[in-house]
């Protein structure tokens, strides 16, 4: 069987030890085995992107930006490749993994244009002869440690920003599905990077404790659950890394009685049942304002959910596909069963699906819950499958009320004709990312992602802006060239530009 190993100094190399099978979750079966890199091999894969930092930071930035252009080039032309990995690895359909690879691309044009993101301030003559300027000046190595749901998307959002600043990446991806990691950095190689300033390291928890304690890396990004999400950024800051930790995520879609319930059915089905809901910005929760708005949109998705085509990626039409494990299956399982038990309404059951072919796959069926209350599990928690939960409330302020109580703080949206229920929500909802009318608000390349209370951890948000901010330390220089011949008196008092 095929092993997946590292990519090192601009080539893949073979692990030395542990080893983890990858499954094929449409089959049920494995298909590869992945090399689990141990402390050593990880620190010598960081010393490699050491080794390779001083020639790349003093690169001038036009190079690192034409390195991007060629490398967003290969990707385009290589998308179906990228795209079919994804799939057999994470299960996802091929139209959804070319959607994540080409939201992962616009992330790449943003960092070509890092001439423009990179200018400093300059001021003249801040005091007599005196100039001062700011200058954005890498950090060094820097590592993203990304999740299985995006194997492409979410490590796009870290490297080409980390690399395009000037900075050298290790890349530890999520072991359930390496194979689209390795590709690029293939392609990246073809684009011209040098040796050593991408590398990838395939692992488990000993390869991220070592990237997070080991003095050379002097930042890690992380994408994930909220559990591991706090563990990273609390063991980073603790050996002295800058940390950026996206957690988790219940996002709540509020639909009021003025909506337009087709669209919002059309949206929801897409938002809370593609890929298999396992999306941090997922819909997991519909708060219906009223309960004939609540009993119109159920009659609604009843109909639609009817006609969700579940299969493998290599069948034509399919809406969606497995989860990503056998375990994620039995969990997302155990929580419907939960539900139930608590007292919340089955409306639709996706317990025991069948795909014909496919017996052995990780399949679970879009389920809908009605009547669902705060103190269920099924609400409080991430459930990461293809559940929606209906919430039934009054007024559009106890549906806020519910958003601002809950411990996640992703991402949310209102469906709505109303401008000014619009502009209130926008204005007061506690929560990172907020759409009206537009149920995934993911921000473009040139906004920046993330949440607010137990989703983010740190205090810059992933991509965009950020970015900058995040891979970079701002130096500011204050420089004085005094007339020759000029003798200057001894200054006692701290010093001004007054006088």
């Amino acid at each position: 069987m095929h092993i997946i190993g590292h990519f090192v100094a601009g080539h893949a190399v073979a692990g030395s030890g542990r080893t983890q099978d990858v499954f094929n979750p449409a089959l049920g079966q494995p298909v590869a085995k992945v090399a689990l890199a141990s402390a050593d091999e990880v620190s010598t894969i960081i010393a490699t992107a050491h080794a390779a930092y001083p020639a790349w930071a003093a690169t001038p930035v036009a190079k690192r930006a034409q390195v991007m252009f060629r490398f967003k080039a290969l990707l385009e032309r290589d998308a179906k490749r990228i795209c079919a990995a994804i799939s057999e690895h994470h299960g996802k359909t091929m139209d959804d993994a070319m959607g994540e690879l080409i939201r992962g691309i616009e992330v790449v044009e943003y960092a070509c244009g890092a001439g423009e993101l990179l200018k400093g301030e300059h001021s003249k003559n801040v005091g007599p002869a005196i100039d001062a300027w700011s200058e954005f000046q890498p950090l060094g190595v820097v590592a993203g440690i990304t999740p299985f749901n995006f194997p492409a998307m979410v490590p796009m959002w870290m490297y080409p920003m980390a690399i395009v600043c000037g900075n050298t990446f290790v890349l530890k991806p999520s072991e359930r599905d390496p194979g689209a990691a390795l590709i690029m950095a293939e392609l990246l190689t073809e684009a011209g990077l040098p040796d050593g300033v991408f590398n990838v390291v395939n692992g488990d928890k000993e390869a991220v404790d070592t990237l997070l304690s080991h003095p050379l890396v002097k930042a890690v990004s992380f994408v994930g659950s909220t559990p591991i999400a706090e563990y990273i950024h609390t063991t980073g800051i603790a050996n002295g890394k800058r940390v950026q930790a996206l957690g988790g995520a219940k996002n709540h879609a509020i639909v009021m009685p003025d909506a337009d319930l087709d669209n919002a059915v059309n949206a929801l089905i897409g938002a809370a049942y593609g890929s298999a809901g396992e999306r941090c910005m997922a819909i997991s929760v519909a708060v219906c304002v009223g309960d004939q708005v609540a009993d119109d949109l159920i009659a609604r998705l009843k109909v639609a959910i009817a006609k969700i085509k579940v299969g493998a990626y290599t069948q034509d039409s399919i809406d969606m596909g497995p989860v990503v494990t056998a375990q994620s299956r039995d969990r997302v399982i155990d929580y419907v069963t939960g539900g139930v038990a608590d007292g919340a309404e089955l409306v639709v059951d996706g317990r025991d699906i069948s795909v014909p072919g496919f017996e052995n796959g990780y399949f679970v069926g879009p389920t809908l819950f009605d009547r669902v209350t705060p103190s269920m599990r099924i609400y409080t928690d991430e459930i990461f499958g293809p559940v929606l939960c209906v919430v039934r409330v009054s007024t559009l302020h106890e549906g806020m009320a519910l958003i601002d109580a809950h411990q996640f703080g992703n991402g949310t949206c209102l469906f709505t004709r109303d401008g000014e229920a619009a502009r209130y929500f926008t204005d007061n909802i506690q929560v990172g990312m907020v759409g009206v009318n537009v149920p995934l608000p993911v921000p473009v390349a040139y906004h920046s992602f993330g949440g607010w209370k137990r989703s983010l951890f740190g205090d810059l948000h992933i991509y965009g802006p950020d970015s900058i901010r995040f891979y970079t330390r701002r130096k500011a220089v204050t420089q004085r060239w005094p007339s020759s011949g000029i003798e200057e008196k001894t200054q006692f008092s701290f010093p001004n530009m007054a006088r």
